[in-house]
């Protein structure tokens, strides 16, 4: 009995391990279509996006443009559904976290791009920011 809830328990936190890892990967995905919106901004528009929507689907053009092919789901929560980082004046999305509270088990060691995420106490606190 002892020996199969070893097991339980090794296999939850191995989960937790892949979808931290997802997150992280999910995580550059928006950073970068917030930095591929910014870059792509005809001169006198705004760098920021309204929304998540306008990373999938590019007001600002008149052909299709993309920065993200879709709004990914939240791999700690299963949801569609993120925390929202907006601009100075409350109008632009300029980054986005998990709404997990679930604690990390990883804290240290990560990829330069993930400034600030060492000794963070929930996912909540991972925040994927593309342009401030």
């Amino acid at each position: 009995m002892i020996v199969a809830t070893a097991s339980v328990q090794l296999g939850k936190i191995e989960q937790q391990r892949i979808a931290e890892q997802e997150l992280l990967h999910i995580g550059r995905e928006f950073q970068l279509a917030l930095l591929s919106y910014a870059n792509s901004t005809p001169v006198g528009q705004n760098r920021s996006p309204k929304s998540l929507q306008e990373l999938v689907k590019d007001p600002r053009f008149p052909n299709n443009q993309r920065h993200l092919r879709k709004i990914y789901l939240d791999p700690m929560t299963g949801k569609a559904e993120w925390g929202i980082v907006l601009s100075s004046d409350q109008q632009r999305v300029i980054g986005v976290f998990s709404l997990s509270d679930k604690k990390p088990i990883k804290i240290k060691n990560f990829d330069s791009y993930f400034l600030g995420f060492d000794e963070k106490k929930s996912y909540r606190d991972w925040v994927f920011v593309g342009v401030k």
